[in-house]
């Protein structure tokens, strides 16, 4: 495991967010285009698969992981 893996918890105030957005909310990216560069590199997994499409819709109860870090996605209260 990387000594550096942070997990996260991200509260999702609407019925889902866009993959790529996600990413740089999260600060896993620093622009959409190095979060697109992740996803379509194979580099994302979503609920364990590799997802290749940017705008996938993350909802509450999913989990996005990488390599180094791990968001749980929830509704925000």
């Amino acid at each position: 495991m990387n000594a550096r893996f942070r997990e996260e918890t991200f509260r999702l105030h609407t019925e889902y967010i866009p993959l790529c957005d996600l990413l740089k909310i999260c600060d896993i990216a620093e622009t959409g285009g190095v979060a697109g560069l992740l996803i379509v590199d194979g580099e994302i997994m979503v609920d364990g698969e590799v997802e290749l499409r940017k705008r996938a819709k993350i909802r509450s109860g999913q989990v996005v992981s990488g390599d180094g870090f791990e968001i749980h996605v929830i509704t925000a209260p």
